[in-house]
């Protein structure tokens, strides 16, 4: 186990805690912060309005007969989601939040697998709820709106609840704000991606989430100073438990995200400093901020800049942001800190970033465990690693090849407690002692780093036992200019061996412009000379071998992992 870097940072027990602690030293401080249709003007909820908001609602779902039910919430990031996820989870019973992104079917059949007694909407889902009441085949009794401003048509309003528990607190009742947690018991469920058929509801603790709030605020630094800008779907643990819970117990404040279209306006308006996202998005910032600087002629003083940056860093003297201060006003000039996780993140845009003055660091994590499991931080960090396990967490590697490299185990209080209903997936992750069996291919160095390879299901093993970590031809491919991104997979060959194939998506903007031409063909020979640059980088083995292009984005969950399920389909 790694030491803690911030010491005696506070544990709670439950969330139903970390409410009531932290509203009482925080609670006039800003927790939300939305646009107003006045232009500079924002609305803000403090802490203890946000408190007041779970505590009435909460007190509602009690009165309504929740009490120790499951209750369902989906919508698109926002306000009411938060206030529906606490007054669930802090008094009345069992959260089930839903992707947003589902089809009806799935929608449907998390439902019905659930067993939820109520569901959360916005208006988004108004079609969807009216047929599932019309089937009356789930056990939904509540159908609660986040748009209603009262009930209508046997839909239930959720503003409205807020004030009938309003009301009854007023008039005595304590059922919500005196119920004990037990933080041993499921509280959380959550799906993971994955088709109807092959996704496995998580079953999660308050004592699973709490031990993850306390390792992240032992190994990260963040106040009530801090505003996050939510962007990645709150249903997601990563965003949930970082980007939500997280800021929530500091004090901190949040901002909702207009669409991947307008990050970098939101950052700007609503004065960001920290933000939690996925590979695929900082390193499509970091190609337009370079690419920017290029066209403006001044790459190369840019370049010098960040040598000398650097230079005076060994002093300990820091003019980053001073040097690079127009690309910082870029972006709001507030922002300080970028966590990556989801996905590996590409070295050289980390290395960028923390030269530019920004930091960044990467992090790792499964649904599973409540999300993290090792991140980067000021003090343990190496490029290209997801940094140590996290202070209460043991980690391993069994199974190790001549690389070192094997699956990476897991164990601690962040460990899920199984899969609903599905005992036999269960004890093939979670083993009789414990261990979380991540399913991912990694190698610890002598100094506790952790360095992430693959997925093990998705690693390519050649006739002569060689291993293809697909991720990692990936992470190469993606540095060609004009490739958004790409595919990796292994074509059967007669022989029984495997031929490395690429399915690269090129962008359709900058790619003819780079290439001087939009002819598809011309544009595939180009890139394929490309790829063979990038070839004469490795082993032979792991030479790619064929290529095809498009310029269709590949198959994503709503967190932009790649389906390579679904793209093994289409190649």
């Amino acid at each position: 186990m790694r030491e803690p870097v911030y010491k005696n940072m506070p544990k709670y027990r439950d969330l139903k805690e970390m409410l009531q602690k932290t509203g009482e030293k925080f609670g006039n401080n800003p927790a939300y912060i939305f646009k107003t249709d006045v232009p500079d003007k924002f609305k803000i909820i403090t802490h203890k309005e946000f408190r007041d908001d779970i505590n009435n609602l909460g007190t509602a779902l009690i009165n309504m007969g929740l009490k120790d039910k499951r209750i369902a919430v989906i919508s698109e990031n926002r306000y009411e989601w938060g206030v529906a996820y606490l007054a669930t989870v802090t008094g009345t019973g069992v959260i089930v939040p839903l992707d947003k992104a589902l089809p009806e079917i799935e929608i449907e059949s998390s439902i019905i697998r659930s067993e939820v007694d109520a569901i959360f909407y916005s208006s988004k889902y108004d079609k969807i709820m009216d047929e599932i009441r019309e089937k009356k085949n789930t056990k939904i009794k509540y159908f609660i709106s986040m748009d209603l401003n009262e009930e209508k048509d046997g839909v239930y309003s959720q503003h409205q609840l807020i004030e009938k528990g309003k009301k009854l607190i007023e008039d005595g009742n304590r059922e919500f704000l005196d119920a004990k947690i037990d933080n041993e018991k499921m509280s959380i469920m959550l799906f993971t991606s994955g088709t109807t058929a092959m996704s496995k509801a998580v079953m999660l603790s308050h004592k699973n989430i709490c031990a993850n709030l306390f390792d992240i605020s032992s190994t990260i630094k963040v106040d009530e100073n801090d505003v996050f800008l939510s962007f990645l779907p709150l249903h997601h643990t990563f965003e949930c438990t970082v980007g939500f819970l997280y800021p929530i117990s500091t004090g901190g404040r949040i901002a909702f995200c207009d669409g991947i279209r307008h990050i970098a306006e939101n950052i700007k308006e609503y004065h960001i400093t920290t933000m939690i996202s996925v590979p695929i998005l900082y390193e499509a910032m970091y190609k337009r901020i370079m690419k920017t600087v290029e066209k403006q002629g001044k790459l190369k003083k840019l370049q010098t800049g960040m040598k000398i940056s650097q230079f005076l860093l060994k002093f300990g003297i820091d003019v980053r942001k001073k040097l690079f201060k127009e690309i910082h006003d870029t972006l709001g000039g507030k922002v300080r800190l970028f966590v990556s996780g989801g996905a590996a993140l590409d070295p050289e845009v980390e290395i960028g970033y923390n030269k530019l003055g920004f930091t960044m660091y990467q992090g790792y994590g499964l649904t599973e465990s409540s999300p993290v499991i090792a991140a980067e931080d000021d003090k343990y960090r190496r490029i290209g690693s997801i940094g140590k396990a996290f202070p209460t967490l043991d980690v391993k590697v069994i199974n190790k090849n001549e690389e070192g490299i094997g699956e990476l185990l897991a164990k601690g209080d962040s460990i899920m407690l199984g899969y609903y209903n599905n005992e036999e997936a269960t004890k093939e992750t979670l083993d009789s002692e414990g261990w979380l069996h991540t399913g991912d291919l990694a190698r610890i160095d002598d100094d506790g780093f952790i360095f992430i390879s693959g997925r093990k299901k998705f690693v390519i093993v050649l006739k002569n036992g060689k291993n293809i970590y697909p991720e990692e031809l990936e992470a190469l491919l993606n540095k060609i200019e004009g490739v958004k991104e790409s595919f990796v997979y292994g074509k059967l060959q007669d022989d029984g061996d495997y031929k490395i194939s690429a399915k690269i998506v090129y962008d359709e903007e900058t790619a003819p412009e780079i290439y001087g031409t939009s002819d598809e063909e011309k544009l595939k020979d180009l890139i394929w000379e490309e790829v063979k640059k990038v070839n004469k980088e490795m082993p032979a083995y792991k030479y790619v071998r064929q290529i095809t292009i498009t310029n269709k984005p590949l198959i994503k969950t709503t967190t932009q992992k790649v389906k390579r399920f679904e793209e093994m389909k289409n190649v």
